[in-house]
């Protein structure tokens, strides 16, 4: 069983060498860790390749050439660099759990491994020293953990530091374009073409800094957002649910011969219900029960598709 870890850098030296720390601290020990720098200004370079010369299942897949892709072509040129049975996703700020490798593979051989199949843990959200301020992040901020295309459709609840793919996932990811981030589009492809499996337990601490790509939302982010006033909000609302029905017609152009027809109808329906006139959009909403997870999301969610509020229609 080959297991390929992928580890994606930018300027991440203040705490990387804590990230690679701890994946040499899991209780399973039979890895290989992929990394690719994405053009980093700062010491990242100089602290992978000192991790390289200290332990050989560490690579630096382009030590001698850091042309930045963005987060999401980095990596898929890491899934794409080696082939393994499976594939952990990790950010290069966190702090891994002990046991978070060997729980997944647990989990995972208990399922078909000639369908795709994806598994992802919960996380402890923590400040800059590792403090906890968030237990659990899918209770606080997803409600719930999304198994299933419908919730998946509009909402994720995978975060790729804590995700694991296997072989037959990652063959069915041909291309990076109309993504919105490489976790949800693997997430959805999961759900339509084979398994989505959550563990319900932390698998990480996800550490939450000034600069964080995406991240937990803090208190901190929810009053700049709130500063910017309700049309840029619904504005930026809208985007997200355009881009997520891009995303969605995505997986039935690569993947559609292995997808029913019944989620291919969801997936159609959901793609472009804001173009319906409004009895329609009401009917789709209640026949498809299209929401959010939390219910303040739900709100909003309904609100903008049934007033198509600052919509521009795409």
């Amino acid at each position: 069983m080959k297991i390929n870890i992928v580890l994606s850098t930018y300027n991440g030296a203040k705490f990387l060498a804590e990230q690679i720390e701890s994946i040499q601290k899991q209780t399973f020990t039979d890895w290989q860790l992929l990394i690719r720098d994405d053009g980093s200004t700062d010491e990242t370079p100089q602290i992978i390749k000192q991790f390289v010369a200290a332990d050989k299942r560490i690579k630096f897949i382009n030590a001698d050439k850091r042309e930045n892709f963005g987060v999401i072509k980095n990596f898929f040129t890491l899934v794409k660099f080696e082939a393994a049975d499976y594939y952990f996703f990790s950010d290069q700020d966190d702090v891994w759990l002990p046991n978070k490798m060997a729980t997944m593979l647990d989990e995972a051989a208990k399922h078909d491994q000639a369908k795709p199949l994806m598994v992802y843990m919960d996380l402890s959200v923590v400040d800059e020293n590792l403090v906890v301020t968030q237990p659990s992040m899918i209770r606080s901020q997803s409600h719930h953990a999304n198994t299933t295309l419908l919730p998946e459709l509009t909402e994720n609840t995978v975060t790729g530091g804590v995700a694991m793919i296997n072989h037959a996932l990652a063959s069915r990811w041909h291309s990076t374009v109309q993504i919105i981030m490489h976790d949800w589009y693997l997430a959805l492809l999961a759900t339509a073409t084979g398994e989505l499996v959550y563990i319900d337990q932390p698998g990480e601490l996800y550490r939450q800094h000034e600069n964080n790509v995406l991240g937990a939302r803090t208190n901190r982010k929810r009053f700049e957002l709130l500063r910017q006033g309700p049309k840029k909000i619904f504005t930026r609302y809208w985007q997200l649910i355009h881009d997520s029905q891009a995303q969605a017609l995505k997986i039935v152009e690569e993947a559609g011969s292995e997808i029913s027809s019944k989620d291919i109808e969801l997936i159609l329906k959901f793609s472009n219900i804001d173009q319906q006139h409004l009895i329609k959009r009401i009917k789709r909403l209640i026949k498809y029960r299209f929401k959010k997870n939390q219910l303040k999301h739900r709100i909003v969610f309904k609100l903008l598709i049934l007033t198509n509020l600052y919509n521009n229609q795409k």
